[in-house]
């Protein structure tokens, strides 16, 4: 889980690299493609019996982890970038554990103590005073507010996220299913969330765009694919089978 988080805080920093020059369903589709780039040549062997082997309620909760842990996720985070600043919305999407504990305790009626209910209160508090709510003053214009409030947004979309990730796990133990092996679970998401992102971004002059932009927006690109979602999702497939959804999520 650390490994996991310690890559995808990163997203925030390459997102910011590209947002002003790419459309948020470009970024995604290509860092998607450079994903599965990395993917693909690791779990070509275990693939296709993968896929055999699912049932059509497997493939239903992979899919709404691709859309709610790629899709909106980063659609809700790349827009928000645009609004805030890179140092607010790493802060804000701090939020999630406390959105993660709130849903953990109704969908999987994980314990609800009294650090989880500390935790989820010093978490609003600090939202409240990062948008200025709780000081006499503040002078925060509505689109910078917008932009604070999508990458709530997208905070919300990664704890359901975490949900969706621990009943998949918890639903293939109870059935006896043989664990999904953490990269092909990865490549099947991230082929999902990539066929999500295509038709959207084809309204964003991509052929003109990309062309234009220079190695270090690339090298973002690249590092948004390979380490932000390639090898953070596959560490963090591997550690949700260890822990608890808000474990996870605190991490």
């Amino acid at each position: 889980m650390f490994c996991a988080f310690a890559l995808a805080g990163t997203s925030v920093l390459s997102a910011r690299y590209v947002s002003v020059k790419l459309g948020t369903f470009t970024i995604t589709a290509a860092s998607l493609f450079f994903a599965l780039l990395v993917l693909l040549p690791l779990c070509r062997g275990k693939l296709a019996g993968t896929v055999r082997s699912l049932s059509r309620t497997d493939l239903f909760f992979l899919a709404v982890q691709a859309l709610f842990g790629m899709f909106l996720f980063r659609m809700f985070l790349i827009v928000g970038l645009t609004r805030t600043s890179a140092g607010e919305a790493g802060i804000l999407t701090g939020a999630t554990p406390a959105f993660t504990a709130i849903l953990a305790w109704a969908a999987l009626k994980e314990p609800y103590g009294r650090k989880k209910v500390a935790g989820i209160f010093c978490t609003v508090t600090g939202i409240l005073f990062i948008q200025g709510l709780l000081l006499p003053e503040n002078g925060f214009s509505g689109e910078h507010f917008t932009g604070n409030m999508l990458v709530l947004c997208a905070a919300a979309c990664e704890s359901l996220f975490n949900i969706f990730s621990r009943v998949f796990v918890s639903r293939s133990g109870s059935g006896g299913l043989h664990p999904i092996d953490p990269a092909v679970q990865t490549a099947l998401v991230s082929a999902a969330a990539m066929l999500l992102c295509l038709l959207p971004a084809l309204f964003e002059s991509p052929l003109t765009r990309l062309p234009a932009i220079d190695w270090k927006e690339w090298f973002a690109l690249f590092w948004y694919g390979a380490f932000v979602t390639a090898l953070a999702f596959v560490f963090w497939y591997a550690g949700i089978r260890r822990c608890e959804a808000v474990t996870a999520a605190d991490f």
